[in-house]
C-alpha cells in the first residue's frame, strides 16, 4: 500500500431500537511497521477549535485509536476483552469502557480493512452496542462509496 492512502470510517450505536450512523471519509498517511499498520490523520470537528491527530494503529490482537489535540483518548479493541479509558472533551471527561465482541482483520495488497463490534460503557454504565468499519487504501487505486 503506498503512503498517501483514502479513509473511511464508519459506525453506528444501537441504543434500544435506535440507530444511528455516521461515516467520514478523509485523507491519510499509512505506512507498515514491525508487522503493525499505521493510519494517520487529522480531524475537525465542528463548533470546536483546533485540530484532533488520529493514529491507527492495527495489529494481530486488535486495534488501538489515538485521539490527541482538541479531544484525547486512547481507545483499544481486543476481542474478548474490555479495555477502560479516559475521554478527554472540550465539555468535559468521560470514562469510557470497551468490550470487544468481535473483530475481523482483512489485508490485501492495496487495501486494509477492519471490522469491530463492541459495547459501549459510559461512566461505568451501559450505553450502546456498535461497530465500525474502517476501510484504507491506496489514493491512486481507491473505489470508496458512501453509504445511501
Amino acid at each position: 500500500m503506498t503512503r498517501d492512502v483514502l479513509i473511511s470510517i464508519s459506525g453506528a450505536q444501537i441504543v434500544e431500537d435506535d440507530n444511528q450512523a455516521v461515516e467520514m471519509i478523509t485523507r491519510g498517511d499509512y505506512f507498515l511497521k514491525n508487522g503493525n499498520h499505521y493510519i494517520l490523520y487529522d480531524e475537525v470537528q465542528e463548533g470546536v477549535d483546533g485540530v484532533t491527530r488520529n493514529t491507527i494503529k492495527i495489529h494481530p490482537a486488535g486495534m488501538d485509536i489515538i485521539k490527541r489535540g482538541s479531544t484525547s483518548v486512547h481507545m483499544t479493541f481486543e476481542k474478548e476483552k474490555k479495555n477502560i479509558s479516559c475521554y478527554a472533551t472540550p465539555f468535559g471527561e468521560l470514562m469510557i469502557g470497551i468490550r470487544t465482541n468481535d473483530i475481523r482483520i482483512a489485508e490485501e495488497e492495496d487495501r486494509l480493512k477492519v471490522q469491530v463490534d463492541y459495547s459501549l460503557d459510559i461512566n461505568y454504565q451501559h450505553v450502546s452496542e456498535c461497530n465500525i468499519v474502517l476501510e484504507v487504501c491506496s489514493k491512486d487505486t481507491a473505489s470508496i462509496h458512501l453509504l445511501s
